[in-house]
């Protein structure tokens, strides 16, 4: 059961950074526009909810890690990936990547922090998944030459939004 359980995920995180790329790749054809760092006013609420989540993972994981409890720590990426990001972030962007015609600084946004967090996401399940890890992470960053010398993910103050956090799951 553990071992089809990892399968599952490790197909969950294969297909949802698939979709990402693909996405980020047909959105770059149409514009021809990179995806940039958009401006603060720029995220909405549920951006900033995935980034304030992502940025207390970060800290809860590398404490995990910093006292060698391994299994918390990939426990918590797990969560992380599979119920905050893949079954609601990924869902709830879809509308605005799939109409970037209407609302460009959305599209960049949602694109940008979808980017974000798979990369830091990876980065944190890298430890546990190296091999699958290093495939997404060579193709959704070229310029890279691995994942093993990308710099750890750190907690960051700007991305601390109690507030967005507190909405989006009174809503979820």
């Amino acid at each position: 059961e553990r071992v089809e359980n990892s399968r599952n995920f490790a197909n969950k995180v294969w297909n949802a950074s698939r979709f990402i790329m693909m996405n980020m790749e047909q959105a770059l054809e149409k514009t021809g526009k990179d995806i940039t760092t958009p401006a603060a006013a720029d995220l909405q609420p549920v951006d900033k909810w995935i980034l304030s989540k992502l940025n207390t993972l970060v800290k809860d994981v590398t404490d995990n890690m910093d006292h060698f409890e391994l299994g918390i720590a990939v426990q918590k990426v797990y969560d992380f990936i599979w119920d905050e990001f893949c079954d609601w972030y990924i869902e709830i962007t879809k509308v605005r990547t799939y109409n970037k015609e209407n609302d460009p600084a959305s599209a960049n946004a949602a694109f940008w922090t979808l980017k974000t967090v798979l990369t830091e996401a990876l980065k944190l399940l890298h430890p546990f998944m190296p091999f699958i890890t290093e495939e997404i992470f060579c193709t959704l960053h070229p310029e890279e030459d691995t994942i093993m010398l990308a710099k750890w993910p750190e907690y960051k103050a700007e991305w601390n939004f109690a507030a967005e956090e507190e909405m989006v799951e009174h809503c979820k």
